[in-house]
């Protein structure tokens, strides 16, 4: 795709990015970087890099994590440890023409990769290296968590031990930093002609993570005062609830209306009023929805067990209470959510099948980019090497 073919959907159009990385975060931007119309070119050694077979896997053994982190791109495989594999991926990164330059990696430790090495070759060079820490040492989503704090306020009240999420959510957001940086980076490169170097530690996006949302300003102040709550909400009111008939909710009230509203259609409104000044309570006050958080659950828990999922969802729908059901991924993929959701297209995905794969999450002007395959490992590796670097011989099997 050149440049003249951008448009506001696809505003990286011609943009060349070669890609050598694995797991989650780096993968991750360079699909979101194809999203906006990169031609992102993942390159990896012969064989695949450590993530080729991470699980999920179909029962042929297809990784469906690699199919889904690497959709949209090109892909490249090379003999990596080889001084003519090195200097045919130090080309296709530095011989790119003006829209390319630009290396996405999170493989510490190779010298031929290098910033300065590169930049002698490509003064304009991008690079964008995920580590895991800032001093250079290793650390993936999960050990990083773990220093963070969240396990040990995460889990129900009085669990002793630490209980990590399934989301790799610090792999998540750094992806996406990266995708940001590398877009401001091209920005200021076709303002200025310079490159740039940058480096972006996965601890360092949970730490952020953590000082913005003001946890670590609060244990300064007042030290390990954050407890667990299991379902709860912290600082609102927000609860989980069972039906009669097993549905599971999720209910939250961050408005005096909200709150309102879940006292009517549970039909306690008379029980509030009366308690209300029985325990110097204004509930219209958040905060004092959170301190009566367990009267407040005990109050509106047989509204809920005394009617079935489906009357629970019909009448929390006419008000403007927040809620939702408890959906597994099975649930999930059954539902409108995906089935009638433009984000989504059936999805040919060799070696997969045909399934609902997203898009991109934002339109543009009302228009979606839709999701396309992603490679099979090695398949463009003639062409690549053929057209981008002028070399007709193809790479030793």
């Amino acid at each position: 795709m050149s440049a003249s073919t951008r448009s506001p959907e696809q505003p990286l159009a011609g943009v060349r990015i070669v890609e050598i990385s694995s797991f989650v975060a780096a993968p991750l931007a360079g699909m979101t970087l194809s999203q906006l119309g990169a031609d992102v070119i993942r390159v990896d050694p012969i064989g695949g890099a450590a993530d080729y077979h991470r699980w999920p896997l179909t029962d042929d053994g297809t990784s469906i994590y690699w199919a889904s982190f690497n959709r949209g791109k090109r892909s490249v495989t090379a003999d990596l440890r080889s001084a003519a594999g090195q200097e045919m991926i130090t080309r296709l990164i530095c011989e790119s023409g003006p829209e390319g330059g630009i290396l996405l990696t999170n493989t510490a430790g190779r010298a031929w990769l290098d910033h300065d090495t590169l930049a002698r070759l490509r003064p304009d060079l991008i690079r964008l290296e995920v580590l895991g820490r800032s001093d250079g040492s290793a650390a993936v989503d999960y050990t990083v968590n773990a220093a963070t704090g969240f396990p040990l306020v995460t889990g129900p009240p009085g669990h002793a031990e630490p209980v990590n999420h399934v989301l790799p959510a610090w792999d998540l957001l750094c992806g996406i930093y990266a995708a940001l940086s590398i877009t401001a980076a091209i920005r200021h490169r076709d303002a200025t002609g310079e490159g740039s170097r940058i480096t972006l530690p996965l601890e360092d996006v949970a730490l952020a993570t953590a000082g913005n949302l003001g946890l670590l300003t609060e244990a300064a102040l007042y030290g390990d005062r954050r407890p667990r709550l299991g379902n709860g909400l912290y600082g609102q009111y927000g609860q989980n609830f069972t039906a009669s008939d097993g549905g599971e909710f999720m209910v939250v009230t961050l408005t005096a209306r909200h709150f309102r509203d879940l006292a009517a259609v549970t039909g306690t409104g008379a029980a509030l009023a009366a308690l209300a000044p029985a325990l110097g309570a204004d509930f219209s006050d958040e905060g004092t929805r959170y301190r009566h958080r367990e009267l407040l659950t005990g109050l509106f828990a047989p509204w809920f067990r005394e009617h079935t999922t489906e009357q629970v969802s019909t009448a929390l729908a006419a008000t403007s209470v927040l809620w939702e059901r408890y959906r597994t991924f099975h649930d999930l993929v059954h539902d409108a959510r995906v089935t009638r959701n433009p984000l989504f297209t059936l999805l040919r995905q060799p070696g997969v099948g045909t399934h609902p794969t997203p898009g991109t999450p934002m339109s543009v002007n009302g228009r979606r980019v839709p999701p396309r395959p992603a490679p099979e490992l090695g398949e463009h590796t003639a062409v690549v090497l053929r057209e981008e670097l002028r070399q007709r011989t193809p790479l030793p099997e």
